[in-house]
């Protein structure tokens, strides 16, 4: 069963070099481990790669590492940014963004901005991730941003954090440009990170929708990516295609809690591509599972709080935490262990209280965020000297 371990000393110095580790865990995860197979799955893709989308496990790859050109499957690197600047309030999805006559300038897949033209983010992400709009994708990188430029230096910043050892970007939307390149690997753990929002698949998952629908310039969404509707449970995430990087897709499926992330690069037509990704899809669903060990919302713990009108505070991990299961032989993968973080009040709801690590052949795989489910007060100085006197007077009598 689960084993958990809970970490409870309080000297000042432990407790700052524990926060530093965790932080340096979440910013470069550890590189997730592969389930045991032979399976021949992909066969006509340049690469490919299976990946649990909450472990990181590695269920099937083929030449993962290989650096090649990944066109607009670039889009999901920058769909990543756009989420994360929303998450921290940067940004907000009822920005109104002004197209510059760069933006408006892009070829390909477009949406067909006008210099000038406003538009809301929630509009132009829709643009991104239905439409693969190359205009859209520059505009977005504009407001995050300032200019492109600048964005790519964090497209290319955040690749490092997540120790992204064989992606470049050079722009991005991902029209041909040199010195422009990922792996199936690299772009699977991305996928894994966009994908951890939850409010992503509302827009990756949408097989049609519209722009300017009330004005004399109505712009009809088809999703490029046509397995969001014929496949059980497909929800994203991007495709793309140049005549070099050929047909590519960074696909994501999602039933009861087990999601699967799989890409494919190099792939020679679209019908193929998409073949390949089902039975990769298939092949996921059809042999593994996720255990649920704790929902979102759920009490994991009580931790413990110091100088706090109340002593301890419940914890609840912000997304399901499970662990992958063989449907073959029902072995589990890993285990799940408790770390809590030092708190001394006050205490907000919603504060980082530790994590709920997924741990496999001792490595850590994935460190979910535990948060108070309350608010607590800081106690007073009199209230905390009764407590101590308290303390002094009940362990005087055992002594006696």
């Amino acid at each position: 069963m689960w084993k958990f371990k809970r970490q409870n000393a309080f000297p000042k110095l432990r407790h700052a070099l524990f926060a530093v580790l965790f932080s340096v865990t979440l910013l470069f995860p550890t590189m997730p481990t592969r389930a045991a197979t032979d399976v021949a799955l992909a066969a006509q893709a340049k690469a490919a790669i299976l990946m649990d989308a909450n472990t990181g496990t590695i269920l099937f790859a083929k030449n993962e590492h290989q650096r090649l050109p990944i066109a607009s499957v670039t889009k999901v690197m920058t769909m990543l940014l756009a989420f994360e600047a929303i998450d921290r309030g940067q940004v907000h999805f009822t920005d109104q963004i002004r197209t510059s006559e760069y933006a408006a300038s892009m070829g390909g897949s477009q949406i067909f901005l006008k210099p000038g033209e406003q538009m809301t983010l929630r509009d132009l992400l829709k643009g991104i991730a239905i439409s693969s709009a190359n205009d859209a994708a520059v505009a977005v990188a504009e407001h995050l941003a300032g200019s492109e430029a600048n964005f790519v230096r964090l497209m290319n910043s955040r690749a490092q954090a997540l120790h992204l050892k064989n992606t470049h970007f050079a722009n991005t939307n991902g029209l041909p440009i040199a010195d422009h390149y990922s792996s199936a690997y690299d772009l699977a753990v991305i996928s894994r990170e966009l994908m951890k929002h939850e409010q992503v698949p509302q827009f990756t998952g949408v097989y049609s929708d519209h722009l300017r629908k009330h004005t004399d310039r109505p712009f009809w969404l088809v999703n490029t990516n046509k397995l969001v509707r014929f496949y059980q449970g497909m929800d994203g995430i991007k495709t793309g295609y140049t005549s070099e990087a050929k047909y590519c897709l960074a696909a994501s499926a999602k039933r009861n809690h087990f999601r699967v992330i799989a890409v494919v690069l190099g792939e020679p037509t679209a019908p193929v591509r998409n073949a390949e990704v089902t039975e990769m899809m298939n092949y996921a669903f059809s042999h593994y599972d996720i255990k649920s060990v704790y929902a979102k919302g759920q009490v994991v713990t009580l931790a413990p709080v110091l100088r706090g009108q109340t002593q301890a505070v419940g914890v609840t991990p912000i997304r399901p935490v499970g662990i992958l299961v063989s449907k073959m032989d029902h072995s589990i993968t890993g285990k799940v262990t408790i770390d809590l973080l030092p708190l001394i009040a006050p205490i907000k709801k919603g504060q980082v209280a530790g994590y709920a690590k997924i741990v496999t052949n001792d490595k850590v795989v994935a460190a979910i965020p535990l948060i108070t489910l309350s608010s607590i007060e800081k106690v007073s100085f009199f209230e905390m000297l009764g407590r101590s006197l308290h303390s002094l007077f009940v362990l005087g009598t055992k002594r006696l």
